[in-house]
């Protein structure tokens, strides 16, 4: 109220910009930011402009690409992507069956009339448009407004603002919020529907080393892989069909085969997920001992289940392989990052640092309430998400989970359009449908059934307070899931689908176990929103004073500012570079198809293929060999600042040219998304060379290899 009207006053005297002092290499930048840090670029060697890369419209930003959870870039005038073996594993697992197994075997389409649908779920996202639409969405916002209506007000004024963006249908819109919530900008992307695979090497390559090499170093893994934008015949986004053609990219990389060496400079661009770099040390240790830990005893538990379920079923372990993995990668990472903060007490990093703040913010601002204020509502946050925690684990189904989308669905359909809850609007249909088709390829009853049991087991092992009110009279005992299967037809896909277009009344007169269940449960699932929507109103009133007051005290001292990372375009930039990650030890910065031999055992996950095995033995490596190497160069580090979301991202030379696909972060890096290290952190590569010499000696890729347009060294 006037505390708030005091503490806006006090920022407002305080001019809060992004500074261009740079440390390290820390930082992931917006395109428009770019223009203030073209000093830190000319200094490790850039040569791009800063006001071209800022240019959305112009070479190499106009290249980049979203897979919406994943990142890729042109590098051809036809529609040709690139990305990580990893981002097109679903698009190879939906393809492949015990049969025809594309995962290890590697699939290449010789023609375009080859190529694979990626899935249904499947789109490229290209940004063309950004604007800053803070003073639109908080327009009308007052002191008085409990959380909720607060939220309300911001995610009306999103869905308006959203709505006018699309009204052509070629484009997806969106307004994330930057700084926690202290500015929001409008995104617009021309949405791709019709996705195809075009080539990935066997999962011998792509993943080689899997789960034992994941965030390790050193890697040998050719993480990489090629898609196809398809577009209708009048060249705007269209649904999958055979007339389609390739979208013509307006514009796409050159590949450079020239290579690259230690202390070389490097641009990343990508999408990455999410960062937490500002936040307080109360969720650090909140993610440290409570959050964290039970995300990793779920995962374990979870993997455990689908192995059981799914061994000596090859059909099963194919189906499930994406899930698998999708599991093991998280689990990885999170288990990272609580070994991470056992290395380095990023805990008490921030006490100093928020002490630091806490009294400079004391003696510069009138309100002394509101860090009280502050405190309080990131409780209230860090309780309520114990119990959206238990209610994952107690909904762990993926009938249930249809279930409770489609009769969500329903009800939301009652609602004229603007008034439905994001995600249930009718722009989204066609994703909650996408997603309910895909369940074909990635689901088998038993092994679902075994998943949900196993689930309401550890559930009823949680803590009671953690529970949600009213939720456990309402779930079945574990013995009785069976039944629950037994009695419902969502397994079968179209049945699955033909509820899409069902009202509420339907839904109520159904005998389906698992539709009843999810009828049963959605007063609780909507409690839960409800109080979400108040904690997040209460979060989005607090938490961008506090990041506007941050921002003014690193100004002050001179220290970078940029937002935390939030899936949306981002440029980072750093050099190729070693890093010890303990007393006496120092890693490299360049692995080599050597290594590939050296840790071949012929047992998985060290199987490599015959061909590319016989390849290295023969010395076959033409242009690709590095002068100072004496070899073909596999994977590399950089000390770029990147996370979940960068994978697939384009690593581009001084000159803009593409030299490496992001992939991976070394183990000791993992904590970078809550801190940035810059002794440590490291950024892991494949090499494009290595991905070109694979191309060329092992898989004879000669089509697409001919569809890029790559520079080699002079021989």
């Amino acid at each position: 109220m006037k505390k708030s009207n005091a503490l806006s006053l006090f920022l407002a005297s305080v001019a809060i910009t992004s500074t261009a002092t740079v440390f390290a290499d820390e930082g992931q930048w917006q395109p428009h930011q770019l223009p203030q840090l073209k000093a830190e670029l000319k200094r490790i060697g850039i040569t791009i402009p800063a006001e071209k890369l800022a240019d959305l419209s112009k070479h190499p930003m106009s290249a980049m690409v979203s897979l919406g959870g994943c990142s890729a870039s042109f590098v051809s005038d036809s529609g040709l992507v690139v990305t990580n073996h990893h981002c097109a594993y679903g698009a190879i697992q939906r393809n492949s069956n015990a049969e025809k197994n594309y995962i290890s075997d590697g699939f290449l389409a010789k023609s375009m009339t080859e190529e694979l649908p990626a899935g249904a779920d499947s789109r490229m996202y290209i940004t063309d448009k950004v604007e800053n639409v803070t003073a639109q969405v908080t327009q009308g916002i007052t002191a008085t407004m409990s959380g909720k209506e607060r939220h309300a007000l911001v995610e009306n004024k999103i869905k308006s603002l959203v709505a006018e963006c699309e009204q052509d249908a070629a484009y997806r819109c969106s307004i994330p919020s930057f700084h926690r919530g202290l500015e929001y900008y409008r995104i617009r992307q021309l949405m791709i529907r019709d996705v195809r695979l075009v080539y990935a090497p066997s999962d011998k390559i792509g993943n080689y080393g899997g789960e034992v090499d994941n965030f390790e170093w050193p890697r040998h893994t050719g993480d990489f892989a090629f898609l196809r934008a398809y577009v209708g015949k009048d060249g705007r986004p269209a649904a999958p069909s055979p007339d389609n053609m390739p979208y013509k990219s307006k514009d796409f990389l050159v590949v450079s085969a020239m290579g690259l060496k230690n202390g070389d400079p490097i641009l990343l661009a990508g999408y990455p997920g999410r960062t937490s770099r500002y936040k307080l040390p109360e969720e650090i240790r909140f993610a440290r001992d409570v959050s964290y830990p039970a995300r990793i005893a779920e995962s374990q538990s979870d993997l455990t289940v689908i192995a059981a379920a799914t061994q000596g079923n090859a059909d099963a372990e194919v189906r499930y392989a994406n899930v698998v993995k999708s599991i093991n990668n998280g689990l990885k990472k999170t288990e990272g990052l609580v070994d991470g903060f056992k290395h380095k007490d990023i805990a008490v990093i921030k006490d100093e640092q928020d002490a630091e703040f806490r009294s400079w913010f004391s003696q510069n601002n009138p309100d002394k309430d509101f860090l009280k204020e502050l405190d309080t509502v990131i409780a209230s946050d860090m309780a309520l998400t114990e119990e959206e925690f238990a209610w994952s684990v107690a909904t762990n189904s993926e009938l249930l989970k249809s279930a409770r989308t489609l009769y969500r669905l329903a009800l939301e359909t009652t609602k004229s359009d603007s008034q439905r809850d994001s995600g249930y609007q009718q722009r989204d249909v066609t994703f909650i449908s996408a997603r309910l088709a895909r369940l074909e390829q990635s689901y088998l009853a038993n092994v679902d059934q075994a998943r949900y049991t196993a689930a309401l087991q550890r559930y009823n092992k949680l803590d009671a307070k953690t529970h949600p009110q009213g939720l456990d009279i309402l779930l079945p005992m574990p013995e009785m899931v069976a039944g629950l299967y037994q009695q419902s037809e969502l397994g079968d896909t179209a049945k699955r689908l033909a509820w899409l277009k069902k009202d509420p009344l339907a839904f109520q007169q159904s005998d389906d176990a698992f539709i009843k269940l999810a009828i049963r449960l959605a007063g609780i699932g909507m409690s839960l929103e409800e109080r979400r929507k108040e904690v997040n109103g209460n979060l989005e009133r607090v938490i961008p004073q506090y990041m506007q007051a941050v921002i003014a005290w690193k100004n002050s001292q001179g220290k970078p500012v940029y937002a935390d990372a939030n899936s949306t375009l981002r440029v980072t930039f750093g050099t190729v570079a070693p890093y010890s990650p303990r007393d006496g030890i120092s890693k490299g910065p360049f692995t080599t198809v050597e290594g590939i031999l050296e840790k071949h055992t012929g047992k998985a996950p060290f199987i490599a293929p015959d061909n590319l095995l016989t390849a290295i033995k023969e010395k076959r490596y033409g242009v690709f060999k590095d002068a100072t190497l004496g070899t073909v160069p596999v994977d590399f580090l950089s000390s770029a600042d990147t996370t979940g979301g960068n994978s697939g991202s384009a690593v581009l030379n001084k000159h803009g040219e593409l030299v490496g696909l992001n992939f991976d972060s070394t183990y000791e890096s993992i904590t970078k998304d809550w801190y940035f290290d810059s002794a440590i952190t490291r950024a892991i590569h494949v090499d494009i060379r290595y991905m070109l010499w694979v191309m060329t000696e092992v898989d004879h890729a000669d089509n697409v290899l001919k569809e890029l347009s790559i520079k080699y060294p002079a021989k």
